[in-house]
């Protein structure tokens, strides 16, 4: 779950694609050094975003993300995880 107090970076680490929400958003610098080691609280301060509704949409999209889970074969059995 995506928080206001997570950094940027660790958004991004979570979901690499949740970059195109930000950007849509207006947070054009995501890529700064500077930018990487804000909270999206403190992101969305200085772009006047609001913050609730960004990290409603940013929890939107990553919990519709698919979940993939592999299959794995051992002695001519299959074993899910």
């Amino acid at each position: 779950m995506i928080n206001k107090d997570m950094l940027i970076s660790e958004i991004l680490e979570i979901n690499p694609e949740l970059s195109s929400v930000l950007l849509e958003v207006g947070m054009h610098c995501i890529t700064c050094p500077a930018a990487i080691g804000e909270t999206l609280e403190e992101a969305c301060m200085v772009h006047g975003i609001d913050v609730n509704e960004v990290v409603e949409m940013l929890n939107t999209i990553n919990d519709s993300k698919p979940v993939y889970k592999s299959t794995i074969i051992e002695n001519d059995n299959e074993v899910k995880e």
